[in-house]
């Protein structure tokens, strides 16, 4: 079997992004998700929950590729996504 050796790479500067320096400069993905998702809502009228500002954050990573191809984007897509299922209220 072919080794993933590309994924797997990508998954770990994912991996590396969501526990590395980001959270000191960001803060938790909670309370950042939280503010974002409240601005969010603000802007839009409609309730946004944190879970769901982070797949509105992987959105716009996948749309930029529409654009060409870009080996951040689509790390920066999977690490989003990731944080959606840690946001989420019933993970």
């Amino acid at each position: 079997m072919k080794s993933l050796s590309k994924a797997n790479a990508v998954l770990s500067h994912a991996s590396n992004l969501l526990h590395g320096d980001r959270q000191s400069d960001y803060g938790s993905p909670a309370v950042n998700f939280g503010r974002l998702s409240e601005r969010f809502t603000q802007h839009l009228g409609a309730e946004v929950k944190p879970w769901q500002a982070a797949l509105l954050l992987a959105e716009l990573k996948l749309a930029r590729l529409a654009n060409g191809y870009h080996a951040d984007s689509v790390v920066d897509a999977i690490a989003y996504l990731a944080l959606v299922e840690e946001l989420r209220d019933d993970a």
